[in-house]
C-alpha cells in the first residue's frame, strides 16, 4: 500500500531527529574520548562537541536518509555524519586507547537508547497528538541507536568493531585484519546487498544483515522496551 505525502512527512518527522542525534553524537563520542586520551586533532577542528550541527554531513546525514526513506515508502534509511579525525599515533597508549576511542561511538548509541527508553515515562504528560508523535520519535531512537551500535561493532575495519578487534588480537592477526580496512566498505556492501541477491538466485539464505545485525537487535530490544514500559 502506497503512502500519501502526509504519511511520508509524518514518518520522516519521527525519524529525522533520532537519526541526526544517533549519527552525529556517535561521531562526537569518538572525538571526545580521543581528546581525553591525548589526541587533540578533533578538538582543534572544533569537533569535540555534542552539538549535532558540527557533525552533520549535508548529503550523508540529511539528503541520503531522506531520499531512501521516501523511495522505500518509509521502510528503510541509511546515513552517516562527517567522520571525526583521530590520529591514533598521538594517543598515550595506542593499542588500548584505540579500542576505547572505537568503542565510544557504539557506547554513545547505547546510552542514547537508554535515555530514550527512560523518556517514555514522560510521554503521558503531553497532549494526545503530541504524545503519539513523541512516542514514535523515542521508539525510533531506541531502535536506531541499537541498530547502529550492533552494526558498528561488526569486527571488520573501518567499522568500530574492526578497530576494537585490531586492538585486541595478537599482532599477526591484528595486522592481517587491519590490512582489510581499504576493502572493508566494499566487503560490507557485498555482504549486505550482493550476497542476499545471489542467495535468492540459488535458493539459499545469505542475508548476512539478518544474522549479524537484526538477530542481536531482537535480543537486545526487549530490555529497552521493558525499561520504557512498553
Amino acid at each position: 500500500m502506497n503512502l500519501d505525502i502526509s504519511q511520508l512527512l509524518f514518518i520522516a518527522s519521527t525519524w529525522a531527529l533520532p537519526a541526526i542525534l544517533a549519527i552525529t553524537l556517535h561521531e562526537a563520542a569518538h572525538g571526545f574520548v580521543a581528546w581525553r586520551l591525548g589526541d587533540d586533532t578533533a578538538y582543534q577542528q572544533g569537533r569535540v562537541t555534542f552539538n549535532p550541527l558540527r557533525h552533520i554531513d549535508a548529503f550523508g546525514t540529511l539528503i541520503l536518509p531522506g531520499m531512501l526513506l521516501l523511495l522505500s515508502g518509509g521502510r528503510f534509511a541509511f546515513g552517516y555524519a562527517k567522520p571525526v579525525p583521530v590520529a591514533f599515533g598521538r594517543l598515550r597508549h595506542i593499542r588500548r586507547d584505540m579500542i576505547l576511542v572505537a568503542a565510544a561511538g557504539p557506547a554513545a548509541n547505547m546510552l542514547l537508547a537508554f535515555v530514550a527508553a527512560l523518556a517514555f515515562h514522560v510521554v503521558q504528560f503531553f497532549p494526545a497528538n503530541a504524545s503519539f508523535w513523541l512516542a514514535e520519535n523515542l521508539y525510533n531512537a531506541i531502535l536506531l541507536n541499537i541498530v547502529l551500535a550492533v552494526f558498528n561493532m561488526i569486527p571488520l575495519p573501518p567499522l568500530d568493531g574492526g578497530r576494537v578487534a585490531v586492538g585486541l588480537l595478537p599482532d599477526p592477526l591484528a595486522f592481517a585484519l587491519a590490512r582489510l580496512e581499504r576493502y572493508g566498505l566494499w566487503i560490507i556492501v557485498g555482504a549486505v546487498f550482493l550476497l542476499p541477491m545471489l542467495g535468492r538466485q540459488v535458493g539459499l539464505d545469505l542475508d548476512v544483515l539478518e544474522w549479524v545485525v537484526w538477530k542481536p537487535v531482537t535480543l537486545i530490544m526487549p530490555f529497552f522496551t521493558g525499561l520504557a514500559g512498553l
